[in-house]
């Protein structure tokens, strides 16, 4: 019986499992050093705050592998001869496989800074994350401030954690405004208020020198570059981005460049090998995505997709239409197509910008310039609706038809405020002033 052997219990490597097991019988091993089950990542900050325990983050009862005949195996792998087609465990012990599956994740990135391995720092990625918070921030008394360098969406849900707890949070962000390579400045600059009026300590154009250390190796303070301002703090969060968790296979023989590259059938350069989710890194990026996409949904198609292949139905992976979204505090994100930061876009991409008095909600929509065509929407504080987004970027709509159509896009319940009567009045206003 064919054995499949998958490296990474996270959203990619167990909708793997699942859809194999779906169609097929062959035997499947789950390998993992970090936990006994899969649980959702992205509900880690929620256990933190008291929403739910760590339990409800996992979505199958612990029956359901030994149902499924679906094996788990604790451990860390610590090298693949692939010519023998056996992994290495750090522990000693050896498996073979006949096709094998690096579905192993990202890890926080660290940039050398002095202190950077201390007690008491940590990112926010998995679950012994979680437990490090939980040791060095149960509370204020015992956490007096808290740091967090880098202003991506983990820094800005851990600002988020330890603000529900009442710690106090200073925020280090190099870019001068929030997130600013990826948002437009309108959606920046009112994400940078937003963070201010939760009382966290937003610095700006900030780079972390060195992480000071006590007499016992734990975070007693930190150095900021520019000024040398020293600021006392028991718990550094780096949250400055991820890398792919690759370090393990870098003499296979198994092509990498940031990941482990491959081509759209998430094959690698080794028969019988293929990556998926944050550590897959595509040899040519599909359209204007990202060859690494450290996103939820495109490990779950990811391992959807080459379930089929594993089982002998040969499929390319095609994402569709990029979409996304995120809550910074407590206002929801959602982008569908391609808006690009101020910085990032081309010459013929134009931006119409409307923003509530309230200043916690606001639509930046882009389109073409020269042939008005719709190309994509990023929404803050109003809810939408994917597949309206989906099909109007795949029927290559226009901008009035998209801006007139607005209310079939929403998604919030009769009983919310509606905005769109507004925005189409703002839209047609700029026209008019163009």
């Amino acid at each position: 019986m064919e054995h499949i052997a998958i490296i990474g219990n996270g959203i990619s490597g167990v909708t793997l499992a699942r859809h194999i097991r779906k169609n097929s019988d062959k035997k499947i091993t789950i390998i993992s050093g970090e936990t006994d089950f899969f649980f959702s990542r992205t509900a880690l900050m929620y256990v933190y705050m008291g929403h739910m325990k760590f339990e409800h983050t996992q979505p199958y009862e612990d029956w359901f592998w030994k149902k499924n005949r679906i094996e788990l195996k604790k451990g860390f792998v610590k090298q693949v001869d692939t010519e023998t087609k056996t992994l290495h465990f750090t522990e000693g012990d050896t498996l073979q496989y006949d096709k094998l599956v690096i579905a192993t994740g990202s890890k926080p990135n660290k940039f050398g800074w002095p202190g950077q391995d201390l007690e008491g720092v940590m990112g926010m990625y998995h679950k012994q994350d979680l437990e490090n918070l939980e040791k060095h921030a149960p509370n204020k008394e015992v956490c007096k401030r808290a740091v967090i360098v880098g202003g991506g969406l983990i820094g800005i849900e851990m600002a988020e954690m330890l603000n529900s707890r009442s710690i106090p949070v200073t925020f280090l962000v190099r870019e001068n405004s929030f997130w600013n390579g990826v948002l437009p400045s309108g959606e920046s600059e009112m994400i940078n208020r937003h963070i201010k009026n939760h009382h966290i300590d937003l610095r700006l154009s900030t780079n972390l020198k060195e992480i000071v250390s006590d007499e016992n190796g734990k975070v007693k303070s930190i150095i900021i570059e520019e000024t040398g301002e020293e600021i006392p703090c028991n718990v550094v969060g780096l949250t400055a981005g991820v890398a792919p968790n690759i370090d393990f296979i870098r003499d296979s023989g198994i092509d990498i460049g940031r990941g482990v590259k491959v081509n759209r059938f998430l094959e690698t350069n080794i028969p019988d090998i293929y990556a998926i989710g944050d550590c897959a890194e595509q040899h040519e990026a599909i359209g204007n995505r990202r060859p690494i996409e450290a996103v939820w949904y495109t490990g779950r198609m990811m391992g959807e997709v080459l379930a089929q292949t594993i089982c002998g139905n040969k499929m390319e992976y095609k994402p569709g239409h990029w979409f996304n979204s995120a809550k910074f505090l407590d206002i929801e994100y959602q982008t569908y197509g391609w808006v690009f930061s101020d910085r990032n876009k081309s010459e013929h991409e134009q931006h119409f910008h409307w923003k509530h008095t309230d200043d916690t909600k606001c639509i930046t929509v882009a389109y073409h310039k020269d042939t008005n065509t719709f190309l994509g929407i990023n929404t803050f504080g109003i809810r939408m609706r994917h597949e309206v987004f989906d099909r109007w970027i795949t029927e290559n709509r226009d901008m009035d038809y998209v801006m007139k159509n607005l209310p079939e896009a929403n998604f919030d319940p009769e009983f919310y405020s509606h905005f769109e009567s507004e925005i189409l009045k703002a839209y047609t206003n700029q026209l008019q002033t163009v």
